[in-house]
């Protein structure tokens, strides 16, 4: 479980294809590895990933990726040298900062529109049309692991508005137009919506 409050950039410093998993290794500030364990959960870019290995001296971490994982994400798309987000697992006792996020990704938006102003930058995302009833304006959503809140909803998506804080401690502030970023929609939103849904279908007869 995690907040969607990203904790620091890491940089790809390997990727190996072994048989039928991706083993991708990270460089990441030693701070942000004490007190790990192997068998962990670490987000990046709102993936829950599990630690394979690690030295915490050195800076690195290892994580083995499943092929399902790599079609349904952005994270086949790393290259040596991309920068991801990267937030550790909620502890008990944690102040809360963002919202309940679990890192399952049920989709990737395209980056359409990206306008920079002084302090800070608009985004229009684009996803498949089916998700778009569990956005909401005002409502919380993960990109690339980031809690953030919707703009506004389009026809085709959603806007942000990101403050010059998230640009600085995420990888947002680095992307161009036509990039695909990953989706993970408010579980509660997504929940009660469906729910609705199911009980329509059932009382009237229709699908939903």
């Amino acid at each position: 479980m995690f907040t969607g409050i990203v904790q620091t950039t890491a940089q790809v410093r390997e990727i190996r294809d072994e048989g039928q998993l991706r083993r991708l290794t990270l460089n990441v500030p030693s701070a942000n590895l004490q007190a790990l364990e192997r068998g962990a959960s670490i987000a990046i870019n709102g993936v829950c990933l599990t630690v394979t290995a690690f030295d915490s001296a050195a800076g690195w971490v290892s994580f083995d990726i499943i092929a399902e994982t790599l079609d349904k994400t952005n994270l086949g798309k790393l290259e040596v040298g991309s920068k991801v987000n990267l937030e550790r697992s909620l502890t008990f006792g944690s102040e809360l900062g963002g919202h309940i996020v679990s890192g399952h990704i049920q989709t990737t938006a395209t980056l359409t529109k990206l306008l920079r102003e002084q302090h800070n930058v608009s985004m229009a995302l684009s996803l498949d049309k089916r998700f778009l009833p569990y956005i909401l304006a005002k409502g919380f959503i993960a990109v690339e692991g980031c809690s953030l809140t919707v703009g506004e909803v389009t026809d085709s998506g959603f806007n942000l508005y990101l403050i010059p804080e998230t640009l600085a401690i995420t990888t947002l502030g680095e992307k161009r137009e036509g990039d695909i970023l990953n989706i993970e929609l408010d579980q509660q939103t997504l929940t009660i919506i469906k729910t609705v849904e199911r009980v329509m279908a059932q009382r009237f007869g229709t699908e939903q």
